[in-house]
């Protein structure tokens, strides 16, 4: 974000102070101290200078560490990393150490970058970790009304109400608008997901049908809790059509 004529404020998520703004002086005029580093998703190491009156501090070096350049040359990745970028600045408050998110967001640019998991896995992938380590994991264990157990369900084809935050069973369902259609199938591969850690839940290969609504669901379960939609999932939405 520009400040002033020549100045900018950048946000970056560090592994120690959670999510911090700092401003980076004479940014846009001086192509000497950050010319090439402060680019979008680029992993850095920086030193901070905190002054004793209060404000923003001031970035006095950056040096890139993991450029993740081939996400910015493809519009998909960029559409998904500002989706995830987005989330994260939307959620985290400034100063929450968040070790977990920051592992998480890294395993993901990382992986987007080299290319070696699809973008639309990898995106619930990211979604569903997050929504664990920020304590808005969604109930896809048994039917938030009467309890039942997925596995003691008879339908194929469950109901997921957004604003109960977890699965209705046939017997239970009302109706509802706000339910999301899910596959049994899609309801244990994102289980998998929620019991495996990161680097194991990054090997798992989607049925079409469970990636498609498994998008379907995060990208309408996160935003519901977060109280807005990301302008970046809506560019995603589009493109991915």
């Amino acid at each position: 974000m520009d400040y002033g004529d020549w100045d900018v404020i950048v946000t970056f998520l560090s592994l120690n102070m959670g999510k911090v703004a700092a401003i980076a002086k004479s940014a846009k005029k001086s192509t000497r101290r950050f010319g090439g580093v402060l680019e979008l998703f680029s992993a850095l190491d920086i030193v901070i200078g905190i002054g004793r009156k209060k404000g923003l501090p001031v970035l006095q070096e950056a040096s890139i560490v993991h450029p993740f350049s081939k996400i910015r040359s493809d519009i998909y990745k960029t559409a998904y990393a500002s989706y995830w970028a987005e989330v994260v600045n939307d959620w985290m408050e400034e100063g929450e150490r968040a070790k977990d998110v920051y592992d998480l967001l890294f395993h993901a640019l990382n992986s987007l970058n080299d290319g070696d998991v699809s973008q639309e896995a990898l995106s619930i992938l990211f979604q569903m970790r997050f929504l664990m380590i920020t304590g808005f994991t969604p109930n896809l264990e048994y039917c938030v009304i009467c309890q039942r157990e997925v596995d003691d369900m008879d339908s194929k084809d469950l109901g997921f109400d957004l604003s109960k935050g977890g699965l209705v069973c046939g017997r239970c369902e009302s109706g509802n608008s706000r339910q999301i259609r899910l596959q049994k199938g899609t309801i244990k591969q994102l289980q998998w997901i929620k019991r495996g850690g990161i680097r194991q839940a990054s090997r798992i290969r989607f049925a079409p049908q469970a990636l498609t609504e498994g998008s379907r669901l995060l990208e309408a379960f996160g935003p519901y809790h977060l109280g807005k939609k990301p302008r970046s999932l809506t560019f995603l939405q589009q493109i991915r059509k």
